[in-house]
């Protein structure tokens, strides 16, 4: 493969991997939306102890739920 198709592929995956972290990003924040949402949560009362806190208590429901089908 020359160099120029080499740079062409590299900027393919560059870019697909922006499109992967940026979709990541999206249902991440669709996510916390929704649980913020759902439990009645204020944005204002959210401090970075609460949100570690409520992501460890849905990360453990998660996983529980898992084990158990």
């Amino acid at each position: 493969m020359s160099q120029s198709n080499l740079e062409k592929q590299e900027a393919k995956l560059k870019a697909l991997n922006q499109k992967i972290k940026d979709e990541k990003n999206k249902i991440e924040q669709r996510l916390g939306k929704q649980i913020i949402s759902q439990a009645n949560l204020d944005y204002g009362t959210l401090a970075t102890p609460q949100i570690k806190m409520i992501a460890k208590k849905v990360a453990a429901f998660l996983n529980q739920s898992q084990n158990n089908q």
